[in-house]
């Protein structure tokens, strides 16, 4: 599915939206096309690529705090490698601290892991599994997120 782009009101870049999602911004009024590809046409708009906002977003809270907790995010801070072996196959989210033990949806608490290194450390810490950590988990910055 085509991505679009979405500009705030100052041309500022936001975020992508799928192109549904674009054509239905079109279609409320909260956006304008910017850029659309040529010749093709969607309805009484130019195939979108770059949509912009009518009115400005404060987006001051995206800067403030860091991004909250996601499986996605996880292995995107992680570069998709398991964090136990740095293969590359079969990449899951993995609880340092199990889940069962009180462990929760952390940036600090959850690592990429492969299948082979998720089943083999099961429902036990990465100690008791005789198992280390390349890696320690941090949370993540925005920017550490975009790249």
């Amino acid at each position: 599915m085509q991505a679009v782009l979405v500009l705030n009101a100052d041309l500022g870049p936001l975020h992508r939206v799928s192109l549904r999602h674009a054509i239905r911004m079109l279609c409320r009024g909260v956006a304008e096309v910017h850029e659309s590809e040529p010749d093709i046409r969607y309805g009484p708009w130019g195939m979108p690529k770059v949509v912009k906002l009518v009115r400005y977003i404060v987006t001051k809270w995206r800067y403030t705090a860091g991004p909250s907790w996601s499986r996605s995010g996880v292995l995107r801070r992680d570069n998709f490698t398991c964090s136990y072996c740095n293969g590359h196959t079969g990449i899951t989210v993995d609880h340092v601290i199990p889940t069962s033990r009180g462990g929760k949806n952390t940036w600090t608490n959850t690592v990429a892991s492969c299948d082979p290194c998720n089943q083999r450390k099961g429902d036990r810490t990465p100690q008791e599994a005789g198992m280390t950590l390349l890696v320690k988990p941090e949370a993540p910055t925005w920017a550490a997120l975009r790249r």
